[in-house]
């Protein structure tokens, strides 16, 4: 009953419009009062949710990340992309894709990835004649790259979601070569779709302005390898790398690119706070519907569960996916790494698939659901840049949608593409 109502209250709350940190809360409590436990638990492990050292790394790098964005980065690399791929068929489409990949090496976002590269693209794009459902659906499923890209702040969300006990560097390394599978993938569907509907190309503007513009954008791309090998060479942790990442990005944008003003300073500054306080309000929240998961064995009953009607581990891994498919309909990424990490990472141990593996499988799969309706926050943000429905978009964004649920699949069940990396790198 005690489970019942602790799932029941919360999806009962969502589906009223609640926001999903009071939900957390509000379901966690209502549990707590028919357990008759003192409702001090709540307090104690909301405030012990966010007490993890290892999450200082998630403000600091969304800091950096806000700071990339205002200080000029964002226009660099959508430059160098566009000398690079601009000549395919469907150039503009092709430059969003390749330029999500770059910024998410520096935001770490899928939100940030598609109001920086969507804000820029996708207008531009409307203006030079391509069909606003192309620009939209383009920009919103390349921005799933920024989840696997180096600093994601999911990975590390999920690290701390696991007990904290999985390297932050072999999650970084794990997502290297799915995010690079994703941008081929729709690469292709991009350009399939931009042939059939008679899209152009544009000028290649030579090498020497390719090779300029790769300089201009090589401080912004220089912060993913600060990154990820100061962390692998061990130089620093990964909550360090995220300090020398708000130096470096402080750097870049006011001594290289002298674009960062006072008040852009300030404008990122409270960008990065309150995206900052709605994620960590979140986990705090998350942290005692978690607890309760724990005390009343959900976990255990999941394993149980799955046990009776699976026996090996790519049934149970499919039936996993097709779970958190269907969560991620309704529930935003965050939050779903808080809350179906303690319940479905068990059920992965027990079945022997690597947790690494697994956390990359699981972020992609909550990565569609935010494209999908109705709660795809990328989703809304693509089609409000974009000016038009939600609908306009469903219609026609299907070819890109299977190409990443293809990916999805490969990266599944194929576990080399993800932990062919950091075994290598070890």
């Amino acid at each position: 009953m005690a489970v019942a109502i602790l799932f029941g209250v919360f999806a009962l709350l969502l589906l009223i419009g609640v926001p999903v940190a009071f939900a957390l809360a509000a379901s966690a409590l209502a549990a707590l009062f028919w357990l008759d436990l003192p409702a001090i638990v709540l307090v104690q492990q909301t405030a012990a949710g966010t007490g993890s050292a290892s999450l200082i790394a998630i403000p600091l790098f969304i800091f950096a990340g806000e700071i990339m964005m205002r200080g000029g980065i964002s226009e660099r690399l959508i430059g160098l992309a566009a000398a690079l791929v601009g000549r395919l068929r469907g150039g503009l489409g092709q430059v969003s894709i390749l330029s999500s990949l770059f910024f998410g090496g520096v935001s770490g976002s899928a939100i940030a990835d598609v109001s920086a590269v969507g804000g820029a693209m996708i207008p531009q794009m409307i203006k030079r004649g391509y069909d606003r459902d192309y620009a939209v659906n383009v920009s919103i499923t390349a921005a799933l790259v920024a989840l696997l890209v180096p600093p994601s702040h999911n990975l590390i969300l999920f690290s701390a979601a696991a007990g904290g006990g999985l390297s932050i560097t072999d999650l970084f390394a794990a997502g290297i070569v799915p995010a690079l599978l994703m941008t081929l993938a729709l690469m292709v569907t991009g350009y399939a779709v931009a042939r059939r509907r008679g899209y152009g190309t544009e000028a290649f503007p030579g090498w020497p302005a390719l090779a300029l513009r790769f300089v201009a954008a090589l401080p912004g791309l220089g912060l993913v390898t600060l990154i990820f090998v100061g962390i692998r060479a061990g130089v620093f942790t990964a909550v360090e790398s995220a300090a020398v990442a708000v130096v470096y990005a402080l750097g870049v944008t006011t001594l290289v690119y002298r674009k960062l003003r006072w008040r852009d300073f300030l404008e990122t500054v409270m960008g990065a706070a309150r995206t900052t306080g709605a994620i960590l309000f979140v986990i705090a929240a998350a942290a005692v519907f978690g607890w309760l998961l724990a005390y009343l064995q959900v976990p255990a009953a999941a394993v149980d569960a799955l046990q009776s009607v699976a026996d090996r581990p790519t049934t149970v891994l499919l039936v996993i996916i097709l779970l958190l498919l269907l969560l991620g309909t309704f529930m935003d990424l965050a939050p779903m790494i808080l809350i179906c990490t303690p319940i479905f990472l068990p059920v992965a141990r027990a079945y022997g698939i690597d947790p690494i593996h697994f956390g990359v499988v699981l972020i992609l799969t909550g990565g569609i659901g935010l494209v999908t309706p109705p709660v795809g926050s990328v989703l809304f943000v693509g089609t409000a840049i974009g000016g038009i429905s939600i609908g306009q978009s469903l219609r026609t964004i299907w070819p890109f949608w299977l190409a990443a649920l293809v990916v999805l699949l490969l990266v599944a069940f194929v576990p080399g593409l993800s932990l062919g990396l950091p075994g290598l790198l070890k």
